[in-house]
């Protein structure tokens, strides 16, 4: 993550039969995804019955979301796997570059997660993208369509974004 993006062209440098083949194989990966997330889009359509309204939808996922918060106070108040020291974050004075800023922020997170509070906060996180995917069918968009417009908005606003 944070990577600047490959290019294709460099990767093949000047030799087109080389570029014809990473491409094939970029839009094999990106069928590959885009099927992915289809599928579990299409999983939630067919299993979402008794939550179906959108009222319902919309405070499964705003309850989802704060389990997936409640998940992570938990991984540092009763298992103690993960710390949380906060504080104020401090820019050295050297720091010109929004690029160097990045290297000089922090998450305050200390420790990894144990494998039982990763479980826990990859089903709730999944029970999250389970209403969102729900949400998105509701008004008939693309989970994957949603992701790709906001990775180019990203990748278009790059360092300005401050997301």
């Amino acid at each position: 993550m944070g990577e600047r993006p490959v290019r294709i062209r460099e990767v093949a440098g000047s030799n087109p039969a080389t570029s014809t083949i990473l491409i094939r194989i970029f839009r094999e990966v990106t069928n590959v995804k885009d099927l992915l997330c289809d599928g579990f889009q299409d999983c939630v359509r067919h299993y979402l019955i008794r939550h179906k309204s959108i009222v319902d939808i919309m405070s499964k996922l705003q309850e989802s979301s704060s389990r997936v918060n409640r998940a992570v106070a938990k991984a540092v108040t009763n298992c103690g796997c993960i710390q949380v020291h906060a504080g104020r974050q401090r820019i050295p004075p050297g720091v010109e570059t929004l690029e160097g800023l990045r290297d000089h922020m922090s998450t305050h997170v200390e420790g990894e997660l144990c494998n039982h509070c990763r479980e826990v906060l990859e089903e709730e996180i999944g029970r999250t993208l389970f209403y969102l995917a729900a949400l998105c069918n509701t008004f008939d968009l693309n989970l994957y369509d949603v992701l790709l417009k906001e990775q180019e908005r990203l990748s278009c606003l790059g360092m300005f974004n401050f997301s």
